[in-house]
């Protein structure tokens, strides 16, 4: 009982851990582009509030206007629903028509479709690095 009171509290830690700051997001070269907030919100590199991403899916500009949604399945929409893409459980990011346009892996390195780095986005959930690099902009 003791071991998975130890486990829960350590699972706890590190969920409360994630929301008391902003992670980072770099470029390959490890410069800041953008910090992503624990409750969705995304900040450009000078913490200007550039979009959000709810937690039913839903992603909005820095006006709140909806630009898109992401789906339990990695399905990636547009603001009118059509798929653009989709996000694999392995990190792998693909285009509306299948074709991988880029890869994410476990340690948060960002890869485009010839894994060239372009980015880190470490500690950051899969679906909104994946967003971020490969829809938003």
């Amino acid at each position: 009982m003791k071991r998975l009171l130890i486990i829960v509290g350590l699972m706890l830690a590190s969920v409360f851990g994630f929301q008391a700051a902003a992670q980072k997001v770099t470029d390959s070269g490890y410069r800041t582009v953008a910090h992503i907030k624990s409750d969705g919100t995304i900040q450009d590199g000078s913490y200007r509030t550039i979009g959000h991403i709810k937690s039913d899916g839903t992603v909005q500009d820095g006006s709140y206007r909806t630009i898109g949604h992401l789906r339990d399945d990695g399905t990636v929409q547009d603001a009118s629903y059509r798929t653009v893409g989709h996000i694999k459980d392995d990190g792998t990011v693909q285009d509306g028509s299948y074709r991988t346009v880029g890869h994410i892996k476990s340690d948060g390195t960002v890869q485009d479709g010839s894994y060239r780095t372009i980015g880190h986005a470490e500690g950051i959930p899969l679906q909104w690095a994946a967003f971020y690099f490969f829809f938003l902009k």
